[in-house]
């Protein structure tokens, strides 16, 4: 337990506790934020003293926070017990109940929201951070993209502890550059719409085959950490690591989540295997049966995920259903629907689905792509399973949060 606990932090941990069961009991959610806003108001200090004198690993970025963050806890595991936020709870109130549930981790990674990265920073502070990506999402509540690397700049030019950044995003890279110490990965970038001028200045980012540059000089740097096959070299050591998560974007996210284990001390062939063993994320890659139909859950929030989701999806000729909803979780502006590259999924099974069916189903006929619409997500998957082959479900947060349930 964590030393210097008042009697405030006390009262509020036991506050948190009862809020966030009966948060389970009466089903209103999964019991991990409720709670901790209550904490958080006892107690504004609780974060930090329950960080206090622990090993803390923080991740962020736009997309494949969850992921890598499992990944990075299941390389720390092997060598003792792990707090993490697991479930996807990354502001504070997430991040004092991962802590307050397991008082006797000594390590703790933590999936941290993009523009809360400052404060938590602040408030844990941790021994690594790790920067997967920046791109839009959620615009309507979010602020841009460039803004966000720039407060990254900002609270990571201080920073004492280890930086494990990818060298393929040019905004990651602006935002890391200048701390003091970072281990930069190979970590990719499908989605280049929000890299396409120099964040120095403002000429246009080149890629090719060495990476990227623009002519201030601003470039990739040389990464520490790059994939292989079967596995990865990390500071020139090649180590296997065959994975059981789909996609090249997780293999991108566990080459991050390998050099941030060996930067910490790991051993680097005991953290490939952990790291290789993690199969599904939160209901991530998972599957569900509908009314005796199957069908595998993938999530995806904005437009650099959905492209890398029509990639991995792409290779098939699997039946597709597509559900979008726009509530708060999600982002209440739908319009993001027309940057994502729905085109490809011409010629398929398809069926729109969930709260904006009407806007999918427009955009999808802009697009090209035949389909069916079905308000009820779990119909629309029966629907798709009369093609009598698999079926895909991509949803985005809140319709792939009520379909992870289903039995």
């Amino acid at each position: 337990m964590p030393e210097g606990l008042s009697i405030r932090d006390h009262i509020a941990i036991g506050a948190l506790r009862a809020v966030n069961a009966a948060s389970r009991r009466t089903g209103r959610g999964a019991g991990t934020v409720a709670g901790g806003r209550v904490a958080l108001r006892v107690a504004p200090g609780l974060l930090g003293h329950l960080a206090a004198g622990r090993t803390i690993v923080l991740v962020t970025g736009t997309n494949g926070k969850t992921t890598t963050t499992a990944c990075v806890a299941a390389a720390l595991r092997t060598r003792g017990e792990v707090a993490t936020n697991e479930t996807g709870s990354n502001m504070p109130p997430g991040h004092a109940a991962a802590l307050a549930v397991a008082q006797s981790a000594r390590t703790a990674v933590l999936e941290c929201d993009e523009v809360w990265l400052p404060r938590v920073l602040a408030d844990t502070p941790p021994e690594a951070v790790v920067l997967l990506n920046l791109s839009r999402d959620q615009l309507d509540r979010t602020a841009e993209v460039r803004h966000v690397a720039e407060l990254w700049r900002g609270a990571l030019a201080s920073f004492v502890g280890t930086c494990v950044a990818n060298a393929d995003d040019p905004l990651v890279v602006h935002a890391a550059l200048d701390a003091p110490h970072v281990a930069w990965f190979a970590g990719g970038l499908a989605w280049r719409d929000d890299a396409v001028a120099c964040p120095r200045c403002a000429g246009p980012i080149v890629f090719d085959d060495q990476g990227w540059h623009s002519a201030c000089g601003f470039a990739r740097p040389a990464a520490d950490a790059v994939a292989s096959n079967g596995g990865a070299v990390v500071d020139g050591v090649d180590v296997a690591m065959p994975m059981r998560l789909p996609g090249a974007f997780n293999k991108a996210n566990s080459l991050g989540a390998l050099l941030t284990a060996v930067r910490m001390g790991v051993d680097r062939v005991a953290a490939a295997a952990a790291i290789g063993a993690v199969d599904q994320v939160a209901g991530r890659f998972s599957r569900i049966s509908v009314d005796g139909t199957d069908a595998r859950l993938l999530l995806a929030k904005n437009p650099a995920g959905w492209r890398a989701l029509l990639d991995l999806v792409g290779a098939d000729e699997s039946a597709v259903v597509v559900a979008v909803n726009a509530r708060i979780a999600d982002g209440k502006d739908p319009s993001w629907l027309y940057d994502v590259d729905f085109e490809r999924l011409a010629g398929r099974t398809v069926v729109a689905t969930g709260d904006r069916w009407r806007d999918l189903s427009t955009r999808l006929f802009y697009a090209g792509v035949d389909h069916e619409s079905e308000a009820s997500p779990r119909r629309a998957i029966v629907l798709a399973g009369a093609s009598g082959g698999p079926v895909e479900v991509i949803a985005n947060y809140t319709a792939f949060a009520e379909l992870k349930v289903a039995t």
